[in-house]
């Protein structure tokens, strides 16, 4: 029986499970809107189906993949990247296998590095995302980020502009600058964006330059969004996607895409390590606030103008009628 929460949002919506090089001919389990799914790689490219065999209960993820099949542990069973089963070896020759031998399979695809599925039908062949990214910029993936946390504080976290002078004191912000002066936020084609939000940054990518920072945020869906930061004075362009993968209500994994035009020489692990440290910052936050689900309700908690975007958001994922992991 499938655990999965239709939400109405959510269930047409590409999700991300696994960097691209994760998913090979050893199958991979993971949880999608509370749904077991198994993701391995064929010849034909990336496949994802439920983590079930319909024999005995078995998570498919247990066996291995043989000749472009998928090899239950437990018996044998043999499916096809359709779901069906194929073979049977306990079967007699020339018995047929009966029609019911089937697993549900899923709409899976690579873009930007990553493996990502659909549990319903997708608004779009691909994740949207990969027409927003500039090609001309530099990529570096980032994650997997496990979070004790629903996926919708996740997000509204990564939109938070007021927090980073004291969750990251030092590195993105200064608890001296707090202030955040008035901004709009506005709907165009889908994409919620902000307008530039001026920061003070002592350290904001890890190499040890304070700047002011000049924010715009991005929410493409409601589990992708994106931040674009230019700094004062320089040409330097610096593009971090998030995108979170709802498991639980309570419980995600986060990926990261950033982009940028600088910094060629510099080995990738600086910024890795970086971003590492800010997220083991955010996670002490996201996973203790209370309540868990996001409040969809803009009168169960108390809102200022620097939360625009966070206010935004939050009636956008009302309107789009988002239950998964909101309350």
């Amino acid at each position: 029986m499938s655990n999965a929460i239709r939400d109405p949002a959510l269930w047409d919506e590409w999700h991300p499970v696994a960097l691209s090089e994760e998913v090979t001919d050893k199958p991979k389990g993971v949880r999608v809107l509370g749904e077991g799914v198994v993701v391995f790689r064929t010849a034909d490219g990336v496949k994802a189906m439920r983590d079930l065999c319909i024999h005995r209960g078995v998570p498919l993820s247990l066996g291995r993949v043989e000749n472009d099949r998928l090899v239950c542990a437990y018996h044998g069973w043999q499916y096809d990247g359709s779901g069906a089963c194929v073979c049977i070896p306990a079967l007699p020759k020339g018995q047929a296998i009966p029609t019911k031998a089937r697993t549900p399979a899923f709409a899976c695809a690579e873009s930007l590095g990553f493996v990502w599925v659909c549990l319903g039908t997708p608004k779009d062949p691909e994740p949207l995302y990969a027409k927003h990214v500039d090609p001309e910029l530099i990529p570096l993936r980032m994650g997997p980020y496990p979070v004790q946390a629903s996926a919708p504080r996740v997000v509204e976290n990564f939109l938070d502009v007021s927090h980073l002078m004291f969750v990251h004191e030092g590195l993105l912000g200064d608890s001296r600058y707090p202030e955040i002066d008035d901004y709009s936020v506005r709907e165009e084609d889908g994409v919620l964006r902000s307008d530039e939000i001026v920061v003070y940054q002592p350290d904001p990518d890890g190499r040890g330059r304070g700047v002011n920072s000049r924010y715009v945020y991005e929410a493409f869906s409601p589990t992708g969004v994106r931040l674009v930061k230019r700094a004062d004075g320089s040409d330097e362009l610096f593009h971090l996607f998030l995108f979170v993968l709802p498991e639980s209500e309570t419980t995600c994994t986060a990926f990261m895409l950033q982009l940028r035009n600088y910094g060629e020489d510099i080995p990738d692990e600086v910024f890795v390590g970086f971003q590492n440290t800010l997220l083991e910052q955010d996670k002490v936050i996201v996973q203790a606030q209370k309540p868990e689900l996001l409040p969809l309700d803009l009168q169960a908690e108390l809102h200022l103008k620097c939360d625009r975007v966070a206010i935004a958001y939050r009636r956008k994922l009302k309107e789009l009628g988002v239950s998964f992991g909101t309350d």
